[in-house]
């Protein structure tokens, strides 16, 4: 097919418009109006359409897993294919990258973050107690 016979593909063919009857006008109607609209004759081609050009998408899947216990890793992938994996990051570049990107992302992710930091005050909590009954211990061994 011609580049011009493929332009002209797109067109189609504008039926004219059957002439009505029209009533007389007032003189004062006949000022304002015109007596006849000429219909503009539509241009022959393709439509027009955007001039941008279409952008190609690029498709990078990171996948952030953490544990309880703090310990962050990012993988990622392009296209299906691992580029990166089990890549280590510490949880405040988590916390801090969720609040960037969206946030009810940056909600979910802090509040599973406070569950971790509970469970590691209150585990601290009890290893103060055990390292104080410690130190008793020693004192107490120290005196003898």
């Amino acid at each position: 097919m011609s580049p011009t016979s493929e332009a002209n593909a797109d067109v189609t063919p504008v039926a004219a418009e059957s002439a009505t009857a029209v009533e007389p006008a007032t003189t004062d109607e006949a000022a304002a109006e015109p007596t006849a609209e000429v219909e503009a004759p539509r241009k022959r081609g393709r439509k027009p359409g955007s001039t941008a050009r279409k952008t190609r998408t690029v498709e990078l899947t990171l996948t952030v897993t953490g544990t309880m216990d703090g310990e962050w890793q990012a993988d990622l992938s392009h296209s299906g294919s691992r580029v990166l994996q089990g890549l280590s990051i510490p949880a405040a570049a988590v916390s801090r990258a969720a609040a960037e990107l969206h946030e009810d992302i940056s909600k979910a992710i802090e509040s599973v973050l406070d569950v971790a930091r509970e469970q590691h005050q209150s585990r601290l909590a009890e290893l103060e107690a055990e390292l104080s009954k410690v130190k008793q211990a020693l004192a107490d061994l120290q005196e003898g």
